[in-house]
């Protein structure tokens, strides 16, 4: 056989087996096909997962960036997060002292009494039988019976002037009854009732209610609350405009960058993320500064409560913000910054466009 023969001959041969496995492919359409289905869906499962985890990572990159630019411009971002610190501080300096106090004040509204005063003529037959007969009314816990000898000895040993009294032809004070109502009964109409009806008794020189104190301390506390209600709103405001124009000068600082940025397709949401979290940390390093200026106070401030309550025979300490009003105040600033960030970004990224 020659040369030419042996090359036409294997040329036939590979065309024949080319055939074959033209044949056996076109015979197996399913299972080529399904290898191919499974070989498609394989990568989208692997390509959705590598979507979700570049989004969180470009999100920690844009939250990593804007604290890496803050700490590039340390004075600046000081002296902002002080004044961020300074207006939340307030209000919420203000709601802890309110909360003192009403501490202090726990259970004062059940202490309402009623002291009776009789006339100087009564004899202690009668003192006892109207001792008898308030015990008796439904309204009363408890009388309290204080002579005149008991009045003014108390008087001289609080007042300081025992040698003026001793001065005093007889005693001035009067025998007094201190009624004290029981819980139920201690509402303001109804202690009025009862006081209208000892008022004429025949050995009642006067009734007094002493409850009105307690109603002003109270209505004051009440204006306390409403005045540091109006003063969070008013330095919310503050601190809005405070990081909407620190993140309006960052963006002018960025206006190269934000043109460049656009021209080769960022979207608004990849240019406004960087500022976010700038206001974000704003946010959150004015609130934790906010904290500490609070708590702060209460400690160099509770030393002198504490002596001044050791005065008045109580012991009565100053407490900070507890775990609620401290998550409360960490929500509030990185709300505050979140939303000045985003209202500045709003505004100034529009108007920004390339040329």
């Amino acid at each position: 056989m020659t040369a030419e023969q042996e090359s036409y001959s294997s040329a036939r041969l590979d065309r024949r087996g080319d055939g074959e496995r033209k044949g056996r492919s076109s015979r197996t359409p399913d299972s080529t096909g399904r290898r191919r289905h499974d070989k498609r869906r394989a990568p989208t499962r692997g390509t959705l997962k590598s979507k979700s985890s570049a989004y969180l990572v470009s999100h920690l990159q844009a939250l990593l960036h804007s604290l890496g630019r803050m700490a590039q411009k340390p004075v600046s971002s000081v002296m902002t997060v002080a004044v961020i610190g300074i207006a939340l501080a307030l209000p919420a300096g203000l709601h802890v002292i309110l909360q003192n106090l009403q501490g202090v004040s726990a259970g004062w509204e059940n202490t309402a009494q009623m002291s009776l005063f009789l006339k100087q003529d009564v004899s202690s037959q009668v003192v006892d039988q109207l001792i008898t007969k308030l015990e008796g009314l439904p309204e009363v816990a408890a009388v309290a019976h204080i002579t005149p000898q008991e009045a003014l000895e108390e008087f001289r040993n609080r007042s300081g002037f025992g040698a003026a009294l001793d001065t005093l032809q007889e005693n001035p004070l009067p025998t007094v009854l201190v009624i004290q109502p029981k819980l139920e009964f201690n509402d303001p109409q109804l202690l009025q009732n009862l006081r209208q009806r000892v008022q004429v008794l025949p050995a009642v020189d006067l009734a007094q209610l002493d409850m009105e104190w307690i109603r002003r301390l109270f209505a004051i506390m009440e204006i306390g609350k409403r005045g540091v209600q109006i003063l969070g709103v008013l330095l919310s405001l503050a601190v809005l405009l405070i990081v909407g124009n620190t993140i309006r000068l960052a963006i002018q600082n960025r206006r190269e960058e934000i043109e460049v940025q656009k021209l080769i397709g960022a979207t608004d949401g990849f240019i406004r993320r960087p500022f976010l979290y700038n206001g974000f940390w704003h946010g959150l390093l004015g609130a934790v500064s906010a904290w500490l200026l609070v708590n702060l106070s209460m400690v160099l401030l509770n030393g002198p409560v504490s002596r001044l309550s050791l005065l008045y025979d109580s012991a009565r300490t100053l407490h900070g913000l507890d775990l609620v009003a401290s998550l409360v105040l960490l929500a509030a600033g990185i709300l505050l910054g979140l939303l000045g960030a985003w209202v500045a970004v709003g505004r100034n990224l529009r108007e920004i466009e390339p040329s």
